[in-house]
């Protein structure tokens, strides 16, 4: 101690205690040979000096918070004053399950009125743009309920969400109207392969228009109705507008289409039209329409039913992760970014459809309603007995073409059954 205490170079080592007779006493520090500093002891230190204390609440995540308020309903009285009161057990209930949807078994059996709040709760806190629960969830509803969830799809010009979403797409079930427009598929993608499903054969009304689609994509799509007289076999409504790739040939499959009332091929790659013409209206009873029909309107085919929201957060889902850059020169982009140019955005439109709907006429066929009683009957059955005169005449005088179209309708019922189409029905 008398070395430290002597020593120049020494370090602080704070105050120094002495147990004397079992009492504890501080040495006085001021000694012969310290220096100044050292007669002042210094307050004692518990702690290192770099040694912090933080104060530590119980904090709770956002959460956590959220479930704490989501029991109460919050309202101001007249007088200004904050009020809450509790919600109902039903309201929490249903909170709960909606935010775990995706582990429900099944709900088969469960009633329709629950199940759709159900939904719009799941909705409501976007549970079906989740990337493997959204896809879990929807299909319990969708095997459940059907044509409840969603009876009409429109995914026109919404190509980024086909890609992003298929699987979700493929689970609906029991559509009667279908809109793939302007999409670009082409004969190899898989929703074409889809709609030949046993789920999809309630569709009635299909618009492929704008599609990149070729004979062979068409006969893939009718292979299971001309052969096994299964799949889309309740269409009604077909539009394969703006498919140049479409010949003659491609037209010939549509013959198994009997329900067929409207078929609408503007800017296709038909070569003989007359003879398409002809065809439809021996086999299906099309006849050619010279002013556009009102079912080929792209408004009327809208997505409705309980899922009618969850495409259109689908579509904002994948814009912002694919946004669009800006192809602008300096100067422009500039102006825009300064205002004194109003930036204009154009509606996305198909590139064929207005190409084909200028330069050729459009080849829209429908099927004549059931003739009325007494007065309508007897003009209408006029009118079928001279066409049928004309027919007789038109027979006579072409017997060679007759003969070729029935050489070629016997080709085609033979190509119903090759072994191509065989090999189709083998990968479904």
């Amino acid at each position: 101690m008398s070395y430290y205490l002597n020593s120049e170079n020494h370090l602080d080592p704070g105050p120094i205690y002495v147990r004397e007779n079992g009492q504890l006493h501080m040495v006085n520090l001021a000694l012969d040979g310290v220096r100044s500093s050292l007669q002042k002891p210094r307050p004692f230190r518990l702690f290192p000096k770099g040694f912090s204390v933080e104060l530590c609440m119980n904090r709770e995540d956002d959460t956590a918070q959220k479930e704490k308020t989501d029991h109460f309903i919050f309202t101001y009285t007249r007088e200004g004053n904050l009020r809450y009161s509790a919600k109902s057990l039903f309201s929490l209930v249903l909170g709960f399950i909606s935010d775990n949807v995706d582990h429900i078994d099944s709900l088969i059996g469960f009633p329709e009125q629950i199940a759709e709040k159900l939904f719009s709760a799941a909705e409501a806190r976007q549970k079906f743009t989740e990337p493997g629960a959204g896809l879990r969830a929807l299909q319990k509803f969708t095997e459940a309920y059907g044509s409840l969830v969603l009876c009409s799809l429109c995914l026109r010009n919404r190509y980024l969400v086909i890609s992003e979403k298929l699987e979700e797409i493929k689970s609906f079930r029991e559509l009667t109207c279908l809109d793939l427009s302007c999409c670009k598929l082409g004969d190899e993608h898989e929703l074409l392969e889809h709609l030949t499903n046993e789920a999809l054969s309630s569709v009635t009304q299909l618009h492929l228009k704008d599609n990149c689609l070729s004979d062979a994509g068409v006969r893939k799509m009718t292979a299971p109705v001309r052969v096994m007289k299964r799949g889309l076999e309740n269409l009604t409504l077909l539009d394969l507008s703006c498919n140049p790739e479409i010949t003659d040939a491609g037209i010939g499959y549509l013959f198994s289409f009997r329900k067929l009332n409207c078929l609408d091929i503007s800017g296709t790659g038909l070569k003989d039209v007359k003879a398409v013409k002809h065809k439809l209206q021996t086999h299906i009873g099309l006849v050619h329409s010279k002013v556009p029909l009102k079912e080929f309107d792209h408004s009327n085919c809208k997505t409705e039913g309980w899922a009618d929201q969850i495409v259109l957060q689908w579509e904002r889902v994948t814009s912002e992760a694919v946004k669009p850059r800006e192809t602008g020169e300096p100067r422009t982009a500039a102006q825009h970014f300064y205002g004194t140019r109003a930036r204009a955005e154009a509606p996305v439109k198909c590139p064929l459809a207005d190409t084909h709907g200028n330069s050729s006429e459009k080849l829209q066929f429908y099927k004549e309603e059931a003739p009325d009683c007494r007065g309508p009957l007897l003009k209408r059955e006029a009118v079928s007995s001279q066409e049928s005169k004309k027919s007789k005449k038109r027979a006579f005088e072409e017997p060679e073409k007759e003969q070729s179209n029935s050489s070629q309708s016997s080709k085609q019922k033979y190509v119903c059954l090759a072994v191509e189409d065989w090999d189709l029905l083998n990968s479904y």
